[in-house]
């Protein structure tokens, strides 16, 4: 990467990713985290929308909404705060770091580029051996993740 601000931003994020990768196999209880926390508390609908200054009913809809994913960002955090707790909010990438992500996607092109060059080549009678055209995808997939062209994500 020759951004240093960007090497940077990757990096700082990957450590805030590997602070969050221990809940990486959290599960959200099937009612929803509203309602669990709710009974385990052995706290009413009444008593929870006295709270937040709505009704039973408007406390019932907040939790069906977030069971089916429909609650925002702001419904669960007055309802944290309701409940004495804070929100936490964020993404915790699938390769679990962006690096692994960038080196992943850079590997995929460098290696459609080079097989493409390579039938070609092979088509002209000058195809290339398996080792060298390992190590030019190698090569290939070091220099997009060095560069991080704009096509990296297209």
């Amino acid at each position: 990467m020759k951004d240093l601000k960007l090497k940077l931003l990757i990096e700082q994020l990957d450590r805030k990713f590997e602070k969050l990768s221990s809940i990486d196999n959290l599960v959200t209880p099937s009612e929803g985290w509203i309602y669990a926390i709710r009974t385990a508390l052995k706290m009413n609908l009444r008593q929870l929308g006295s709270k937040l200054n709505i009704t039973a009913q408007s406390v019932k809809e907040i939790e069906i909404r977030e069971k089916n994913g429909a609650i925002t960002l702001n419904a669960l955090k007055e309802v944290g705060n309701a409940l004495d707790m804070r929100l936490v909010y964020g993404f915790i990438p699938k390769e679990k770091t962006l690096n692994a992500m960038i080196e992943k996607r850079a590997f995929e092109i460098a290696e459609m580029i080079v097989l493409r060059t390579s039938t070609t080549m092979s088509l002209e009678d000058q195809e290339n051996t398996m080792q060298r055209i390992k190590q030019a995808i190698e090569d290939m997939a070091d220099e997009i993740k060095r560069e991080m062209p704009k096509y990296l994500w297209d």
